[in-house]
């Protein structure tokens, strides 16, 4: 199998959908042999900040001489970004040699009457098989949706689950009410795992600690009170942070921008405190490590003069960490943005969130089958702005805003994670 072979096998298993459920991945990982029963796992669930936490982690890991496999869905900037070790992208040959055996189980599948897997449940294979065969030394993995009836979740044994920002997103598929979609998150707890988890609302911390009594798993919330900032500009950040065990962090360094950060960074600290007893990680290699993250699209700054920012934000929770960022840090400045999204996240709610700060707004759809027309976003935006400009695609709208810009003025591109390969 070629990669154009690899790639057209995968696209076309975007006509099975998104099946939640676990009878489909647990026949096909059978069926190859169970590599993920192999692995050191911690998995993530959450609305927001998985990805940032999972970044954090393989940061430190990294530093620390060992080889973090990092599943993530979607990738932002290629498709091999899916399956990464360390900071590097599967190779396409590595790539292709796995998805030939999927593809050949798969058929063997039909064969025998099952379901073909979905494009999720042959990626989330094909980390497992990739992580095995490299040997990889941790596997950090975060949910594709809600986490109870997610794919990732076939991981029977992880040596932590972590659970992140809990907010409304997904509905459709996890439920109308925070206690519903606590639930679902709170799906991945497994028996006498340790959990962490931020302190979300009271509504979703009974939830997630009703799961953990349920599966007799110690529970650690980030102490957000034992978080003191010590310096934050657009070069980054610093705190000192007091851990639910009582050890101190004089000093940590973060090159991501914005208070959530914060909070996720103490989360990928509560997190390393857990996984000590199979990894060896000094204070140092700590620092270093958080001071070196690399997470991208996350108040990513592009470019200054103007100050071009891109952020991932994609719904209302994500919308208001966006908001406070630049409430917080451009109160005087003029601010720009160029706005799309996907038509089935909750983006009149975003829009609330984040229109009064913007000077104009531009819309532009998302290269993504899910995108919202720049028209309808245009029409929903008006509601909350009265300049607001509609134009066809991100790459030539950012160039008519950048010749309008003046030095002091702030450009924020955000609404989806899919803008990030188009810029």
């Amino acid at each position: 199998m070629n990669y154009k072979e690899a790639m057209e096998f995968v696209q076309n298993t975007n006509k099975f959908g998104s099946v939640l459920g676990l009878d489909n991945i647990r026949e096909l990982l059978n069926r190859l042999g169970n590599p993920q029963n192999q692995l050191k796992v911690v998995h993530i669930a959450g609305t927001n900040g998985k990805g940032s936490i999972l970044a954090f982690l393989a940061g430190v890991f990294r530093e620390s001489g060992y080889r973090a496999g990092r599943y993530v869905s979607p990738a932002s900037f290629s498709y091999e970004e899916r399956f990464r070790i360390n900071e590097e992208n599967i190779s396409k040959e590595d790539l292709c040699f796995h998805m030939e055996k999927i593809k050949k189980v798969s058929e063997d599948m039909v064969r025998d009457g099952k379901s073909h897997p979905t494009m999720f449940e042959i990626e989330t294979a094909l980390s497992f098989l990739y992580f095995l065969d490299k040997k990889v030394d941790v596997v950090l993995l975060e949910t594709g949706m809600g986490g109870r009836l997610d794919a990732t979740n076939i991981v029977e044994h992880p040596i932590c689950t972590v659970i992140a920002s809990i907010s409304f997103d997904h509905m459709q598929y996890l439920g109308n009410t925070i206690e519903e979609i606590a639930g679902e998150k709170a799906g991945i707890i497994k028996e006498k795992c340790p959990v962490v988890s931020y302190k979300n609302s009271e509504e979703a911390n009974q939830v997630i600690k009703g799961k953990a009594l349920e599966k007799h798993c110690p529970l650690t919330f980030v102490n957000e009170d034992g978080i003191r900032i010590l310096s934050e500009s657009l070069e980054g950040q610093s705190f000192t942070y007091r851990s639910s065990s009582g050890r101190w962090y004089e000093k940590i360094e973060i090159p991501l921008l914005g208070r959530h950060q914060i909070r996720n960074a103490a989360a990928a600290l509560e997190v390393l405190e857990i996984v000590k007893n199979y990894y060896c990680i000094s204070a140092f290699q700590t620092e270093e490590g958080f001071r070196k993250t690399i997470w991208r699209g996350r108040l990513e700054i592009l470019q200054k003069d103007p100050l071009i920012l891109c952020d991932g934000a994609h719904n209302p929770d994500g919308a208001s960490y966006l908001a406070d960022f630049l409430q917080k840090n451009f109160t005087n400045q003029r601010i720009v943005y160029i706005m799309g999204v996907l038509a089935d996240k909750e983006y009149e709610k975003m829009i609330a969130k984040t229109a009064g700060l913007a000077d104009c707004i531009y819309t532009v759809a998302p290269d993504n089958g899910r995108a919202l027309s720049s028209r309808q976003l245009a029409k929903a935006v008006r509601k909350y702005h009265s300049r607001v400009y509609e134009r066809d695609q991100l790459a030539e709208c950012l160039k008519e805003v950048k010749r309008t810009a003046g030095k002091e003025d702030v450009i924020v591109i955000f609404g989806t994670l899919s803008f990030q390969n188009e810029l």
